[in-house]
């Protein structure tokens, strides 16, 4: 055998371009060649990998792969090849941290300690990521296969945060009585007490979530909308002086916008609005110093003693105060005795015949 034929041939191993931005790269072959030209990143170790274990690391730079120079390769070198080959799984693993990396989802259906109202919590933001130990992301999570992506480690980081964030935010809103309206004032707390519990969780992986970034906790919009009109009820309502009173104000409100719509434009006396009338028209009927009875049927307040009376009462039957009479409901007409042409309740003479109408004539009830 020439000389040639007895040298052994130089290769050289580096990460390829293509898996630069990997977090974890596994080189191809498990047999490599001695005096193997080595070449290591400045963001990254070479993890040389044999019997579940790592065998040693080498840090940024050229080396030539020799057990001479290198004491640890040589638990890795192939008797069967000679001493030629170094039979090993070499790992490349990335030491920067990877920013802006997403999560988010919903957390959980939380009781809002202002209102009662069971809502919806979600979060969103992104997370960095970083490689402390490298046996353990190898030993513990990605075993010996080779990722072409970094969709299995930043998958499972992801799962991790929302895990911690479900257990965390809900045992702090819970714990401290947080409104969930304006809960964004506390993120910074639970951004902070997040990234420690999570870190926790994941130590074992070898790896270490460094930063949360847009950290945001929200409602589902149709719950924010229910919380939100839920206060401004409630805000109102004080202000009114109380429930009912708020009601039959927002009840004539409303009837006073559909009368200003006019007929066919929602206009008229909604049925909706009668119903509300009768419910807390009492609230109304008061301030005009009637109120309804059981049944429906208007009684007079005397202005003396206050005593209730019936709508047809002149006098009051608790103290003798003069009860002056109901103004004619809106709308009501009289017949005329004479040619019984309907006229409005407040008419002196018939239009149709003028027959003197006051006193003679019988009022109808509104069309």
């Amino acid at each position: 055998m020439g000389i040639f034929g007895q040298e052994v041939r130089r290769e050289f191993i580096a990460r390829p371009d293509s898996a630069k931005g990997q977090i974890l790269f596994k080189w191809p072959d498990t047999n490599i060649r001695k005096l193997t030209q080595l070449t290591v990143e400045q963001d990254e170790l070479a993890v040389f990998f044999r019997d579940g274990r790592i065998q040693g690391t080498i840090q940024p730079g050229r080396v030539t792969l020799d057990s001479s120079e290198i004491p640890f390769l040589g638990i890795l070198v192939d008797a069967a090849s000679g001493g030629n080959l170094f039979r090993t799984e070499l790992y490349f693993i990335s030491t920067r941290e990877f920013p802006n990396l997403p999560f988010g989802g919903a957390i959980d259906n939380v009781v809002d300690p202002q209102t009662n109202f069971g809502v919806g919590l979600r979060v969103f933001g992104e997370y960095s990521l970083k490689v402390v130990e490298p046996q353990s992301l190898i030993v513990n999570l990605v075993g010996t296969q080779n990722l072409s992506t970094n969709d299995e480690i930043t998958d499972w980081m992801r799962e991790q945060l929302l895990k911690t964030l479900r257990t965390d935010v809900v045992s702090h809103v819970v714990s401290n009585g947080w409104p969930l309206l304006g809960i964004a004032a506390h993120t910074d707390e639970i951004e902070s007490e997040t990234i420690a519990q999570v870190q926790r969780n994941i130590n074992s992986y070898g790896l270490q979530i460094v930063r949360l970034g847009n950290f945001t906790i929200t409602l589902k919009p149709e719950d924010e909308d229910k919380l939100k009109n839920f206060l401004k009820d409630v805000q109102y309502t004080k202000l009114a002086g109380g429930f009912q009173q708020y009601a039959a104000g927002a009840a004539m409100i409303g009837a006073g916008q559909g009368l200003a719509q006019g007929p066919g434009q929602g206009g008229g006396v909604n049925p909706a609005f009668l119903g509300v009338g009768l419910g807390v028209g009492g609230q109304v009927a008061g301030q005009l110093g009637q109120t309804l009875a059981a049944g429906g049927q208007i009684q007079v307040r005397c202005p003396n003693c206050h005593a209730l009376n019936a709508e047809s009462a002149k006098f009051c039957n608790s103290c003798g105060q003069a009860l002056s009479p109901a103004p004619a409901p809106a709308g009501a007409t009289v017949a005329c005795p004479k040619c019984g042409t309907q006229n409005s309740a407040t008419a002196k003479f018939c239009t149709n015949c003028g027959q003197t109408l006051t006193g003679g004539g019988t009022p109808a009830p509104a069309q």
